[in-house]
């Protein structure tokens, strides 16, 4: 097998419908110097089969993939680290199954900067809804001195100039980001004590930082992100308790770090709501360059 320069690691449960929009666009990604690993935490959908119906999609393509298929949910650190542990790649993308390919330069754009500064531990995209005008649904993460978070541009319009500036950010999404293997190493990976969802990007963001790296947020590079869909739309997963639970534990770790950053005031953390996006409404996704 060629070596690769980059290792997706992508997770499913259930939810196939999803899986069949999103991983697709990850093939109209040019090169073949990346791999893709799937681990799927014990879907019961069908999705098992389609993975190895894919699997000879990706090979026709040239693209290396491997499926690593556990028997029940083992929680999302967990599965990152095991995906992790068998990737290749120098450089490692984490990528949940409800995000799609808009950029189609977006792994050479994220590999690209990385490269050009070595304190950038993990480098993460503009996320925006699937549905046009196409408005922000992330655009990196700030923390309130209290411990609140506000995804930065929520809702507002992709062009936006205050959103469309690189910077360091606190920490970011792994809905998709790109972390240096050797700094998720050295910071220890995933966290398991926040399995099996929520917060667990974000305290691997602060260890790294902790080591004096920093999160780079790239609004070049766009992506599509189903909200709502991975976490919130499954019925096994007590999403609401979870954010509770592990916002605190978040919280507990890191205050002597954001209580003394310059990250939003509360009054401007409150959660904008928008409808979740209907799965049988998402059309083709135009893609950019």
């Amino acid at each position: 097998m060629a070596s690769v320069s980059t290792s997706i690691v992508v997770l499913t449960h259930n939810k196939l419908a999803c899986t069949r929009i999103c991983l697709p666009t990850l093939l109209e990604t040019p090169g073949q110097d990346w791999e893709l690993i799937v681990v799927d935490n014990g879907s019961t959908d069908g999705t098992r089969k389609w993975l190895d119906r894919f699997r000879e999609r990706c090979a026709g393509k040239g693209i290396a993939m491997r499926a690593i298929h556990n028997h029940g949910n083992t929680g999302c650190s967990t599965a990152r680290n095991q995906g992790a542990a068998e990737a290749s790649g120098n450089k490692l993308v984490f990528l949940d199954n409800d995000v799609a390919l808009r950029s189609r330069s977006w792994l050479q754009q994220l590999t690209g900067r990385m490269d050009a500064g070595r304190k950038i531990a993990v480098a993460g995209p503009k996320l925006v809804y699937p549905s046009p005008p196409y408005p922000i649904q992330c655009a990196g993460v700030g923390i309130s001195r209290t411990g609140r978070v506000l995804f930065r541009g929520r809702g507002e319009p992709r062009g936006s100039a205050e959103f469309n500036a690189e910077i360091d950010v606190q920490t970011l999404v792994s809905a998709c980001f790109m972390f240096r293997r050797d700094i998720f190493e050295k910071a220890g990976g995933f966290d398991p004590a926040f399995n099996p969802v929520e917060f667990e990007d974000f305290d691997l963001c602060y260890r790294a930082r902790s080591l004096g790296y920093s999160a780079r947020y790239v609004p070049s590079v766009e992506m599509y992100h189903l909200e709502s869909v991975t976490t919130a739309g499954t019925p096994s997963l007590p999403n609401t308790a979870l954010v509770i639970r592990h916002g605190l534990l978040f919280k507990k770790r890191w205050k002597h770090m954001f209580e003394k950053e310059e990250g939003p005031p509360d009054h401007e953390t409150r959660w904008r709501r928008i409808p979740p996006t209907r799965l049988d409404s998402v059309g083709t996704l135009p893609l950019i360059e």
